[in-house]
Formats: structure tokens, sequence, C-alpha cells
């Protein structure tokens, strides 16, 4: 199994295989067709209230993961887990957000989940 974390306005490459947007929103100033997202599934963001919670101030990136991984584990959030992670099992997945820090995000708790 092969997670990779990108940053999505980062041009495509062979080696992405599935590519898996896991971001809410859709990056600014970023076409669908230069994207080339395979699947969007938004019910595996995080929540607004998590997302504004963490960028309000200095919040620690640990407890935010710790946070999130509790949203993963509500039914929505865990069979799209359990979808992901069957795309994996066949092949490479690149998750991909529009974070600056892609290690310090929520992509980054994903790939982790994933791999474990």
């Amino acid at each position: 199994m092969s997670i990779r974390v990108r940053r999505v306005y980062e041009p495509p490459e062979p080696e992405d295989g599935v590519r898996v947007l896991v971001d809410r929103l859709w990056p600014r100033g970023l076409s669908k067709d230069a994207a080339r997202v395979d699947e969007w599934p938004k019910g595996l963001t995080p929540s607004t209230e998590l997302r504004r919670w963490y960028h309000a101030g200095e919040r620690s990136y640990e407890e935010f993961a710790g946070r999130y991984e509790a949203e993963l584990a509500e039914p929505e959030a865990a069979e799209l887990l359990d979808h992901v992670r069957e795309l994996a099992s066949k092949g490479e997945v690149t998750l991909l957000t529009s974070s600056k820090s892609p290690e310090q995000s929520h992509a980054a708790v994903l790939a982790r989940l994933l791999q474990a």
C-alpha cells in the first residue's frame, strides 16, 4: 500500500495513481482539468468547526490530529476512509491538499491512518 501526500497545485505525476482531493473546499485558482482529481470525498475532511478552531491561532497540531481522528471514527467518515484504504490496496493513492504545509495538515493524519 502506497499513500503519498502532495499539494494539489503541484503538477500531476504518473506515479500519483488515484488522486484524491482531501479538502472540503475546491482549491482557489485551479481548474478541474489542471487538478486531475479522481475522487473528492468531502465527508473525509475536517469539519468546518475543527478547521476554524485549528486556524484560529496558536493551536497544537497534536491536539488537532486527535480531534480529527475522533471525527474520522464517525460512521460516514469511517466508511470513506475504508474506501480510500481499498483504493490504496490496489495501487498508488495520492492525497491532495491545498495546505501550504501538507506535513502539518489533516492530509498527513489521513495518510498515517491509512497506512496503519
